[in-house]
């Protein structure tokens, strides 16, 4: 991924990782047929190149909701390569202590100081490192907030999955560089991918768009991706 190649250089300029969003959705925009629910969206050469931008990430996010839901691991298997660091989004510590992210990897789980600090203690005893970040207006971890703190730790390249919250928040803030969208052929009728209704960004018509887009068929589903505007 030719993009990843500047990702130290944002880093330096901005203090922040390079961050490129990817998720699969159906045709209408659903990531599920219902909230908590996970849905096989892609199909097995779709699967394969989300594992081979896994490989190319230095780590990887996704929101409590996705961890809940999935038990998720978050590693690559399709592909020879590393595994990116698992990174949570959890503004109250509700990350199961037996989560395979827990047995599997070291999870760091971004928080903020409203957290219970006794969960903290046994989530560190399993193996997490807890990241305490201030929170935004609802309460939740402050993604800019997050991606300065992974800038500091080094991060160069964050690849995010996901759910709907986080993909929303990520896409309306903006703090996303480049999107991989796979689109698979079928009609859901569920959990939006994306939500700005009653937003800012929905009063002002200003929504985000994607410039030099381009797109493939693998498989069965549709591939898009582009640089965000």
């Amino acid at each position: 991924m030719t993009r990843l190649a500047q990702a130290a250089g944002h880093r330096q300029r901005t203090g922040r990782p390079f961050v490129t969003l990817s998720y699969a959705q159906s045709l209408d925009g659903c990531l599920s047929d219902r909230p908590g629910q996970p849905l096989a969206l892609s199909g097995p050469e779709a699967m394969r190149l989300t594992h081979q931008l896994r490989a190319v990430h230095e780590a990887i996010l996704a929101g409590i909701g996705t961890v809940l839901a999935d038990n998720p691991r978050l590693n690559v298997r399709l592909v020879k390569g590393r595994d990116p660091r698992p990174v949570i989004v959890d503004s109250h510590l509700r990350f199961p202590l037996d989560a395979n992210l827990i047995t599997a990897s070291s999870p760091w789980i971004a928080s903020t100081d409203q957290a219970e600090e006794e969960r903290q203690r046994a989530l560190e005893a399993a193996g997490a490192r807890i990241l305490r970040l201030p929170a935004d207006a609802d309460g939740r971890v402050s993604l800019p907030a997050l991606l300065n703190r992974l800038g500091e730790l080094g991060i160069n390249s964050l690849m995010v999955e996901g759910g709907a919250r986080v993909i929303t928040s990520f896409l309306s803030q903006p703090l996303v560089s480049f999107v991989v969208l796979t689109i698979a052929p079928m009609f859901v009728g569920g959990l939006p991918s994306v939500g700005f209704a009653n937003s800012t960004l929905s009063r002002a018509k200003s929504f985000p768009r994607l410039r030099e887009m381009h797109h493939q068929q693998l498989g069965n589903d549709l591939i898009v991706w582009g640089d965000m505007a």
